[in-house]
């Protein structure tokens, strides 16, 4: 019986040698230590011996039963010793290697116009001003000149809160609302957000404006001509043309819309300038003195002037894009364009 239990051992011992998975050590337990395995079966016969045999057999069981037990644990240690060593290799990191670059967002193509049309005109004195969103019909109407049966409500069709609140429809209220504040002189722009029930390839019920606003003694409409001038010339380059076309506004008199050369066929007819080489950029005009009227200023001895224009416009016609939609969608693509 000793000999059956030498030969079980060195059996157990070359088959976990040729093991290659846990599953396999795990079933080479069973075969040989299980309550129904070959040791066990060995030790069935026992009954049969002398007490001096069976006392020499249970000892060699017992030591057999250990050594398979630890060379069982040990070929399952050195496995796992050795995937582990494979997971490391597959998975080591090169401490040499750069870090991945993690993406940084930028700023929205509205944002960078806007900042730079601020930018323009900060060059000539002007300074940045801000006003609340949700207006009063007082101050985005009545005190423009702009009366309740004026036909100019038409041109800019209105979100009602109220009876007299509204979202305001152009940032001219802010204009009104610093002169009420300040003296003269002043030049102020007035960036933001404007509402207007709108929606196509070119206009959105939300977009944004700047206006800007220059009152002192002696401003003439010569001096709005250089600043515009100036600034057409700065934000599409200094071989731009430009013209001055009469226009009408409630609020200023007399009033003139500013076109430039199409950027886009530079002035030979296109799609974009309805084939006449010309694009409308902004509006502008001398301030009525009706709206000096409503602020207190004395219209007898300053005069001054006003000019609006769309930002979504203007970065259209910078980037050379054909749908205003673009700018609100959010679609990465177009974005990281710029």
């Amino acid at each position: 019986m000793i000999e059956e239990l030498e030969g079980l051992r060195q059996a157990a011992e070359r088959e976990l040698a040729a093991a290659r998975t846990e599953e396999e050590l795990a079933a080479l337990r069973t075969k040989y230590l299980g309550r129904k395995g070959e040791l066990t079966a060995i030790l069935r016969h026992i009954g049969n011996l002398s007490p001096e045999e069976k006392k020499a057999v249970g000892k060699r069981a017992n030591e057999i039963k250990e050594i398979l037990t630890d060379k069982i644990e040990e070929a399952l240690g050195n496995l796992r010793d050795r995937w582990r060593r494979e997971q490391l290799t597959k998975e080591k990191i090169d401490c040499t290697l750069p870090g991945r670059r993690i993406p940084f967002g930028h700023k929205h193509p509205i944002t960078c116009v806007r900042e730079e049309i601020c930018e323009i005109f900060g060059r000539l004195g002007f300074s940045v001003v801000e006003g609340p969103e949700v207006e009063t019909d007082y101050y985005n109407f009545t005190a423009l000149n702009i009366p309740p049966d004026h036909p100019a409500r038409d041109m800019q069709d209105t979100f009602y809160i109220e009876d007299e609140i509204l979202l305001r429809t152009h940032t001219s209220p802010v204009q009104v609302r610093t002169m009420e504040k300040m003296k003269p002189p002043l030049r102020i722009l007035s960036p933001g957000r404007v509402y207007r029930p709108d929606s196509d390839v070119s206009h959105t019920p939300m977009f944004h404006q700047v206006e800007g606003l220059m009152v002192d003694r002696g401003v003439t409409f010569a001096d709005l001509k250089g600043v515009l001038t100036y600034f057409v010339h700065e934000m599409f380059g200094p071989t731009t043309n430009l013209r001055f076309r009469p226009s009408f506004f409630p609020f200023t008199e007399p009033s003139a819309e500013v076109d430039i050369r199409c950027v886009i066929c530079e002035g030979k007819g296109c799609r974009v300038c309805a084939q006449t080489g010309w694009l409308e950029i902004l509006g502008s005009g001398m301030v009525d003195p009706a709206v000096f009227e409503k602020v207190g200023y004395d219209s007898e001895t300053f005069t001054g002037f006003a000019f609006g224009l769309g930002i979504e416009r203007i970065a259209m016609l910078k980037y050379g894009i054909g749908d205003i939609r673009l700018f609100f969608e959010n679609d990465r693509r177009f974005l990281e364009q710029f």
